[in-house]
């Protein structure tokens, strides 16, 4: 037994290999046994929460760390084994590109989970965290490259070169895609300085609509006639945007025309009236009411007052509302609404 141990392959022999394997048998029952209390614990700490942050941590331990730990783990056994240096060389390699994975994948995670919890304490929290897709592909890749690039300089390779013509590269592409990149960074600016949001109603020059989606390149609307409105991000960044979601209340000013002929104590009582019938109807607020002036058939008040709420159909209500009750008032007072009038003189020649 002791002469069959003692053999020799490959510069080890096989009690050599056996007890590489031991350690590593050992090593891996270790490992499970200290996840499943370790995991086990934590699971049940996520689970009380509320917090997302342990549920992030439970998912990057089972999924980063603890692989990181079995790679660890497979290497210390080989440190029993007389290898050659070429033999070592590539499994550093293997194992190197094996931890990096694991590590820029943790990273990413952080990335994306940082991003999450910032968009969960915003309104249309639901709808903002599908822009975190294209945020994260653009994230993604940078932090990939980097540890791409970090992995290649730690193998020997020179990377100098690569990144001179990366950068070269990139001020290629650059040129090529101003439009492209100047909507891509517009995209960011909307992102975090939020001028608007998913389901805001905004105004862009002579187009309006209700956000329906922001991605990289375009936010697209859909307007109040059914058609989809497509814009660039720099076109939105670049313009004035009226946001009427935003809009806490709506200043509204009408006129009314009653006729030439009204009295003067009639005239007098009408803005008193007026101040009535809005003060009355909620969700407003009275500014004023005044004879504005004399027009060609009809003398002239003028009325504003706010609507507490953006909502435009409760706007139109409103507005229905106080129009059926001056049309009531007015019978009641007997004043008569202005009407256009036109004289016509007829003159008759004398006859002879």
């Amino acid at each position: 037994m002791q002469n069959i141990l003692n053999q020799e392959y490959w510069n080890n022999t096989i009690l050599d290999y056996l007890t590489t394997l031991g350690v590593l048998l050992v090593a891996i029952i270790l490992l499970r046994l200290l996840r499943h209390v370790v995991l086990r614990r934590l699971k049940a700490i996520a689970e009380r929460s509320v917090n997302k942050i342990d549920d992030f941590i439970v998912r990057s331990v089972e999924r980063s760390l603890v692989p990181v730990l079995y790679i660890a783990a497979f290497y210390m056994s080989l440190q029993h084994l007389q290898l050659t240096a070429r033999t070592w060389q590539i499994i550093g390699i293997g194992l190197s590109a094996a931890v990096t994975f694991f590590m820029l994948r943790l990273v990413t995670g952080l990335f994306n989970f940082l991003l999450q919890r910032y968009i969960s304490r915003q309104e249309h929290a639901r709808e903002k965290s599908k822009q975190v897709k294209g945020i994260m592909i653009i994230v993604t890749a940078f932090v990939w490259i980097i540890g791409l690039l970090f992995l290649l300089d730690n193998w020997g390779v020179n990377v100098t070169t690569f990144i001179a013509g990366l950068g070269i590269g990139g001020v290629a592409i650059a040129l090529a895609g101003q439009t492209i990149l100047a909507d891509l960074f517009s995209y960011f600016v909307i992102f975090f300085d939020r001028p608007f949001e998913i389901d805001d109603f905004i105004i862009v020059e002579d187009k309006m609509g209700t956000v329906e989606y922001i991605g990289i390149k375009t936010t697209r609307l859909r307007s109040l006639t059914g058609e989809q409105l497509v814009f660039s991000n720099t076109d939105l960044t670049n313009s004035r945007v009226h946001n009427y979601k935003r809009m806490q209340r709506r200043r509204i000013v009408f006129q009314v025309g009653v006729a030439l002929h009204t009295p003067a104590d009639k005239l007098a009582e009408i803005p008193p009236m007026i101040k009535d019938v809005i003060l009355v109807l909620p969700d407003l607020e009275f500014d004023r009411a005044h004879f504005l002036s004399f027009g060609d058939s009809r003398l002239v008040f003028e009325v504003v007052y706010f609507v507490l709420t953006d909502d435009f159909n409760k706007y139109m209500d409103r507005q229905q509302a106080i129009n059926l009750s001056l049309v009531n008032r007015f019978a009641t007072m007997g004043v008569e609404f202005a009407l256009p009038t036109e004289a016509i003189i007829i003159r008759r020649q004398p006859t002879q």
